[in-house]
């Protein structure tokens, strides 16, 4: 099984992108969320996450296309292979999410997007973010513009969940992350 110190150490030979860095590393605490709250390997799913783009940097235009090339060499299952591959569904592949990581991959990827431009603006970052402020610049469809929302929402819908619930995870999975990603905000004391 994948784990995240595996992940650490395949990521960078195909991601150099401080920007892409950044998102996989998100990505990976709201999957480690993800995991808890399921009752998951919460080890495995974040190893998971931190991979979700890897060939992304090298092929943007043809993205998740090209997981099994790049992760296959370094023993990664067919399983995790088609996690990663199944976020780009409807995006960039037709490879639908159907186990609960997978859907939870899916609707994880864009929403953290969201996640890191709300606690950008803010100059307390992410410390005290509420769902109730981050659905607000959700509804806002010119904010964070590149994160599409209509994927956001069926994966809660996938996942049979709540977008509030997802919201509240996802906060709660980047938080510990702050300063990695950084999303400490301006006013925090050192």
């Amino acid at each position: 099984m994948l784990t995240l110190e595996q992940a650490k150490m395949i990521l960078p030979k195909h991601i150099t992108e401080d920007h892409l860095l950044r998102h996989s590393l998100a990505v990976s605490a709201a999957m480690a969320a993800m995991a808890r709250h399921f009752g998951e390997d919460e080890d495995h799913w974040a190893a998971v996450g931190y991979l979700h783009d890897v060939d992304f940097e090298k092929y943007p235009e043809e993205h998740c296309a090209h997981v099994r090339e790049l992760l296959a060499p370094e023993g990664v299952s067919e399983e995790d292979m088609r996690a990663i591959i199944s976020h780009g569904w409807g995006l960039t592949i037709d490879v639908a999410p159907i186990s609960v990581m997978e859907k939870s991959l899916y609707t994880v990827d864009e929403l953290t997007g969201i996640v890191s431009a709300t606690a950008l603006m803010r100059p307390t970052g992410i410390s005290d973010l509420e769902v109730k402020s981050l659905k607000k610049k959700f509804k806002d469809h010119r904010f964070a513009a590149k994160c599409d929302r209509n994927v956001i929402v069926k994966g809660c819908e996938l996942l049979g969940m709540d977008l509030s619930e997802v919201m509240a995870l996802t906060i709660e999975g980047m938080k510990p992350f702050a300063d990695e990603l950084g999303l400490e905000g301006s006013s925090h004391d050192e």
